[in-house]
């Protein structure tokens, strides 16, 4: 915008060289316009230079560069608590030292009254008699070991054809069928030396089984720790009629 007072002062400097009214005007050989037919460069110069800085200075306000707009920054405002100061430290009482005395006849009484060692005295106390030693009794007898395992006496296999009693005659006539269950000792030999009646279906069922027990049964003892022993066994027979 400085341009348009220096392009005006230019323009008006022909009308400051003008004469006076009624003087005859005189130019100078180099003035402007003394001789425009010898210089029409500079007069063109002349002219168009202020025209062209007139239309740069006229078109200069509409060349305008708008500024990037920044997008505006979001935020939260966080208030902060002001910081509290620490309490001042309190003053602590000085600690006036104990004064300490200096002299050696003061003495502190115990809590425990004692006897002086140059006494005499006895203190009776209650009477505590010494234990008498216990009597430990004869030596403790030392435990029997464990009894082996004693095997059952079994019937020999090779009497076992004579097992079988005799069929009483008057239970085959009467066709009384049953059992006789006996319990026999059986002796170390495998004899039987004692039958006992269990229960049966007939007298006559028992007395049979008894005597062919104490006459044919044989057994292999019982043995305990591979040494014989007699033991008591219990034995089933059965009397069935069978036809012929």
């Amino acid at each position: 915008m400085t341009l348009i007072p220096l392009i005006s002062a230019i323009m008006t400097a022909p009308e400051a060289m003008t004469a006076p009214a009624g003087a005859p005007t005189a130019l100078s050989r180099n003035s402007y316009g003394s001789d425009r037919s010898r210089h029409p460069v500079a007069a063109l110069f002349a002219v168009g230079l202020p025209a062209a800085l007139v239309i740069a200075v006229a078109l200069s306000p509409m060349i305008v560069v708008t500024p990037p707009k920044s997008e505006p920054m979001l935020g939260t405002l966080i208030d902060l608590d002001k910081p509290i100061d620490p309490p001042p430290p309190q003053q602590t009482d000085k600690v006036q030292p104990t004064e300490k005395s200096a002299s050696a006849t003061d003495t502190l009484k115990s809590a425990v009254e004692t006897v002086p060692l140059a006494d005499n005295r006895v203190f009776e106390g209650p009477v505590i008699v010494d234990p008498r030693p216990l009597d430990p009794g004869p030596p403790a007898r030392p435990a029997d070991p464990p009894l082996p395992k004693l095997v059952f006496a079994e019937l020999d296999p090779r009497y076992a054809g004579a097992f079988q009693p005799d069929y009483p005659a008057s239970e085959q006539r009467r066709e009384i069928e049953g059992v006789a269950k006996v319990r026999v000792l059986i002796g170390t030999d495998g004899r039987v030396k004692a039958v006992e009646l269990v229960s049966t279906d007939s007298p006559g069922f028992f007395a049979e089984t008894k005597r062919r027990a104490l006459a044919k049964w044989r057994f292999t003892p019982a043995t305990r720790g591979g040494v014989a022993e007699e033991s008591w066994k219990t034995m089933t027979v059965r009397f069935e009629i069978r036809s012929v």
